[in-house]
């Protein structure tokens, strides 16, 4: 697969014919719809993804392939399956050299993980792993789980490679202990810490016991990196408290309660996490540095939804990662090439077309200056022609040369509007072409060209500023999935667009890692449409059993998912200002401290102190409007009992 892949990537007739070739009976047809379930993940991250296997370890009762992208040091996955081949000591092995690799591991997480595949163990290389271990000791001894030191010898050579230390500990402790005893761990997810004496940027990964594997890498091959790891817990506040204690991690972002909610399902996240060093001006660096770590921690506060179903199927784990691309178009277009070629690696997450903009009277009336009634004749035209849906969503692939001449031909030009049509017609054609994007622009203005605009929309990617600062944002459809409607994890992959403001003296404006935030619209986006897609496949299987009334129901539930997402936008709006103004407010504070300058101080205090207010009030708005559509959506679900 991975060599067969490489010689295609020149050609997609190239690429189709080949893999037709030596894969009869795999490439996905036209008209075939791609199915996530029951996937071989690694096939999935070579082909969707470009990544390659890089490394390979044979244990007792397990193997194990690392799986990373183009640049070595950046996203590294160790996929670890049982081997019941391999349970009798091999050899020239002794058994159980490498802790991590033990299949007693596997077993673990299966019990602790209600039998479900999912996302283990997360990794990090670090500095004082001694300093770590004592505190966890001290501090929470009930969560450590292992700690060994190893000396391999190179599997690519003779040298002994540097010393190196593993530290494993639970993540999280089980829920509801009783009163008076001693808090027991949840075994199933573990936080792994890993020291190595080497001083260079690795050119493998540190992990001891594998052994490197030959890999090639093509131009269509992106390298991706660790940007951050989502948990869905029983108690946030507790894991938030073990991090605090443990690695120093401070709360950088809150989502209160009843912001962010779905119709009945509502939840509360926080994000935690250290405070990199690094401030640079390279793009390149920001991009590779992994230097700082965020940990989303999301909580259930209803008993309905995704983060809920999550807990109550699984347990509590990873939901998703999240990785960091320089150019998430080129990658999502790669990635929908290779699947739509060859049948396999990764869908995404749909989102609704109203969340980038959708052609409506008010919409006409507002941007090209024309009456009601000619507003109402154009979308009706636009309708009628099948160049845009019932819901004002226009075809993506329209042109203003053959718009213009579909409404010439159209009933526009005939009786009363004829004037006002043929006056205003160049400012209509150009109000129907961007309703595809506008409520992108609202946000991104000119930052961005009217093709990026819609390759944004194409790709079905999310959008959040933060200050000058752009974050895109997609998710993939769920991985280690079995059935369509079981919870499980799945990825994000983003792209960090930080300004390139200057400052007094001219030279570029350092920026640190995580510019752009965390998208409080995108964040809502995603609640609301794992819901959305969700609902969306209950209408597709009452469609398939010819259940009307079922049918209609989810429909219903659809619908309300899409409306509150498109009214929580503008109040969404408001909050994500509110919050950039606040930094900006808090940063210029610092600046009139380190000056000494007490008036400007006080200047900037208040202008924070009004920020914070016009967030409180942005909160309120949106948590009143979620209250409206949480009683919309019960409304809805008792219809069917």
């Amino acid at each position: 697969l991975e060599g067969k892949e490489n010689q295609a990537s020149r050609s997609l007739v190239e690429k189709r014919l080949l893999w037709q070739s030596i894969a009869p009976g795999h490439a996905l047809d036209g008209g075939v719809t791609f199915v996530p379930q029951n996937r071989d993940v690694i096939k999935q991250l070579m082909v969707g993804f470009g990544m390659r296997v890089t490394g390979y370890h044979q244990g007792h009762g397990t193997k194990s392939f690392l799986v990373t992208t183009k640049d070595p040091a950046g996203v590294q996955l160790v996929i670890m399956a049982k081997d019941p081949r391999t349970e009798n000591a091999l050899p020239g092995l002794d058994e159980n050299q490498f802790h991590h690799f033990d299949p007693e591991n596997i077993d673990r997480f299966y019990r602790g993980q209600n039998n479900r595949q999912g996302i283990s163990v997360l990794a990090f290389q670090v500095e004082d792993i001694e300093t770590i271990r004592g505190r966890y000791q001290q501090l929470h001894p009930s969560l450590v789980h292992f700690y060994g030191e190893y000396d391999e010898i190179s599997s690519c050579g003779s040298a002994e490679s540097p010393s190196t230390k593993v530290l494993e500990v639970y993540a999280y402790y089980k829920p509801e202990t009783p009163s008076g005893e001693a808090k027991q761990p949840d075994t199933g997810t573990v936080i792994r810490f890993v020291e190595t004496a080497q001083t260079t940027r690795p050119s493998f990964c540190i992990l001891p016991g594998l052994q490197k594997v030959p890999a090639e890498f093509d131009d269509l091959c992106r390298p991706a990196y660790f940007d951050h790891w989502v948990s869905n817990v029983f108690s946030r506040t507790e894991f938030l408290d073990t991090l605090h204690d443990t690695l120093g991690f401070e709360p950088k972002v809150d989502f209160n309660a009843g912001v962010v909610a779905a119709g009945e399902a509502q939840i509360e996240s926080t994000v935690t996490g250290n405070e990199s060093m690094l401030e640079t001006c390279d793009k390149e660096v920001n991009l590779r540095d992994q230097s700082q770590v965020y940990l989303p921690i999301n909580n259930a506060l209803s008993p309905v939804g995704h983060v809920h179903g999550f807990l109550q199927e699984i347990g509590q784990g990873i939901q998703h990662v999240a990785n960091r691309v320089e150019d998430l178009v080129d990658f999502v277009r790669r990635c929908n090439e290779f699947r739509e070629m060859t049948g396999e690696g990764f869908s995404f997450l749909n989102i609704p077309r109203s969340y980038y903009g959708v052609l409506s009277v008010m919409h006409l009336v507002a941007s090209a200056d024309i009456e009601v009634e000619l507003a109402e004749a154009v979308l009706d035209a636009c309708i009628a022609e099948q160049i845009a849906t019932e819901d004002g969503a226009v075809d993506l692939d329209l042109t203003k040369a053959s718009l213009t001449a579909i409404l010439d031909q159209s009933q526009l030009t005939k009786g009363e509007m004829m004037k006002e049509y043929i006056e205003r017609k160049d400012q209509i054609a150009d109000s129907i072409l961007n309703s595809r994007y506008i409520n992108l622009y609202s946000l991104l203005r000119n930052h961005v060209s009217e093709s990026n605009y819609l390759d944004l929309v194409k790709c079905k990617i999310l959008c959040d500023v933060q200050g000058e600062d752009i974050l895109y944002q997609i998710f993939t459809c769920n991985i280690l999935q079995k059935s369509p409607e079981d919870e499980a994890p799945f990825f994000e992959f983003i792209q960090r667009v930080c300004s390139q403001c200057e400052g007094e003296n001219g030279c570029p404006v350092k920026v640190k890692p995580g510019c752009g935030g965390f998208g409080i619209r995108n964040f809502l986006t995603l609640f609301l449409s794992i819901e959305v897609s969700k609902a969306m496949l209950e209408v597709s299987n009452a469609k398939n059993a010819d259940d009307e009334p079922r049918r209609v129901v989810a429909q219903k539930r659809v619908d309300c998912f899409t409306d509150q997402l498109n009214e929580s936008n503008p109040i969404l709006t408001q909050i994500s200002d509110a919050m950039t103004s606040e930094g900006n407010c808090l940063m210029n504070m610092k600046a009139a401290q380190a000056a000494g300058d007490v008036v400007q101080f006080e200047y900037w205090k208040e202008k924070k102190l009004l920020a914070e207010q016009e967030k409180l009030d942005g909160n309120q708005r949106l948590m009143e409007c979620s209250h409206r559509y949480e009683q919309m959506m019960k409304a809805i679900r008792e219809q069917t009992m």
